[in-house]
């Protein structure tokens, strides 16, 4: 991190750049932040123009694009000021170009804050919020170090302090401890989700095994992260071995179908008895996997309501994978001719239809049978086999009737209906 001035250093800077502004070097001084800024702007402005189109083809990669092409100004300008500073302070006082760089470090220390909550929370409207907090809280730690205020805030949170047994606690341990946490937290979920990024990104693994490192990644980082922020607030790792046993008797009493949900989330994964985009049916549920998590899987029904079934379902309950090794279905049409019909004509008719329907497939082929002869004519079926992934079998059935019907209403093969006599 870039070394910020002392208070005693600030004010020597203040007086310095009161004594430049009658001599010629503030103006030399001037022109390098000048610089500094049109050239960090140009920067910026050039990497926004030709940015690939394709980039912008989702919402959260729009997003990341464009904090990262936020993150070129501050810190080019900073780059280049520093640069500048080093180039005058031997022929020329700098005490312009010392008090700018902290307050542009700021705005960079901002701006990568936010550029890794954007990251982490794509398209969350909570996060404006916590973006200004984050500004505000920056800025006013900046001043209160400027204007020499800091260590008396410092002293004064200290003071405020309780003891919990032989413990003494204060507003500033806790503040410590709380940026600690937020700090590494953010670190861990934003390197997370870059890693996540990356391993879902590998087409030569199998989506389950993506997923499942993906999960286990985020989860290991997480868990370093709180205990690399309870180390730097000076707690003692070794007491969450208590905590870690407590843990284990609550699970055992009361959390069981919890921890049960996320242990079959891991099983789910690794037997990869369940993929994404399988249609899969579990009780009286049926739909399309649309994503796995670690306590449920997300089936999305025909009509687009989204089912959350938790994880255990999958692993204690009968579930039926229609694409589990194959994606081939079969459907099948019962139809019924009467008995004054040409029986070898509607079952050609019949085949016919089927071949020309453009989702039916060749392997296995298109079959009619002759089911029985019954009260009211003859009853036929068509069996035919489509890809479950291709097309809807609600509009191939549906598309296979009305070919059949328009051929059948041609040959005159006739359909017919219960008809009842009564005598009397």
């Amino acid at each position: 991190m870039l070394p910020m001035p002392s208070t005693t250093e600030f004010y020597e800077l203040l007086h310095g750049l009161l004594a430049e502004l009658q001599s010629a070097s503030v103006w030399w001084q001037i022109i390098v932040l000048l610089v500094s800024f049109g050239a960090a702007w140009w920067l910026q402005a050039h990497k926004i123009k030709h940015a690939h189109p394709h980039v912008f083809s989702s919402n959260a990669h729009s997003i990341g694009v464009g904090s990262i092409n936020r993150l070129i100004f501050p810190i080019s300008a900073l780059l280049l000021v520093l640069l500048g500073r080093w180039a005058l302070k031997y022929q020329h006082p700098v005490n312009l170009l010392s008090i700018a760089i902290p307050l542009i470090f700021s705005y960079a220390l901002i701006r990568i804050s936010v550029y890794m909550l954007r990251r982490i929370f794509p398209s969350q409207e909570w996060l404006r919020p916590w973006e200004r907090f984050i500004s505000w809280g920056i800025w006013l730690g900046v001043m209160l170090h400027l204007t020499g205020l800091l260590p008396e805030v410092l002293v004064l949170l200290d003071a405020m302090s309780f003891s919990v047994g032989q413990h003494r606690i204060s507003m500033l341990l806790i503040g410590q401890g709380v940026l600690s946490v937020m700090v590494t937290m953010i670190l861990a979920l934003w390197l997370g989700s870059a890693l996540e990024i990356r391993v879902m990104g590998a087409e030569a693994m199998h989506m389950n095994l993506r997923v499942m490192i993906a999960k286990i990644i985020r989860a290991v980082l997480v868990l370093l992260g709180v205990l690399i922020a309870l180390s730097m607030v000076g707690i003692d790792i070794t007491l969450l071995s208590v905590f870690g046993g407590a843990l284990g008797v609550g699970l055992g009493l009361g959390l069981q179908k919890i921890a049960s949900n996320y242990v079959s989330g891991f099983i789910i994964l690794m037997d990869r008895s369940i993929r994404i985009d399988d249609r899969v049916e579990v009780g009286n549920q049926s739909g399309k996997v649309a994503e796995l998590t670690m306590r449920y899987v997300v089936l999305k029904a025909a009509d687009g309501s989204e089912a959350l079934i938790p994880n255990d379902t999958f692993v204690t309950s009968t579930v039926v994978n229609k694409t589990y090794s194959d994606c081939r279905v079969r459907i099948s049409l019962p139809v019924q001719v009467s008995y004054g019909s040409n029986l070898e004509v509607a079952m050609q008719i019949m085949l016919d239809v089927a071949k020309d329907q453009e989702y039916i497939l060749d392997d296995p082929a298109p079959q009619v049978f002759l089911l029985e002869f019954a009260d009211s004519g003859i009853n036929l079926r068509l069996d035919v086999w489509v890809d479950y992934l291709e097309g809807e079998q609600l509009s191939i059935r549906s598309s296979l009737n009305l070919d059949m019907w328009r051929e059948f209403q041609k040959q005159g093969i006739d359909i017919p209906f219960p008809q009842r006599e009564i005598v009397i």
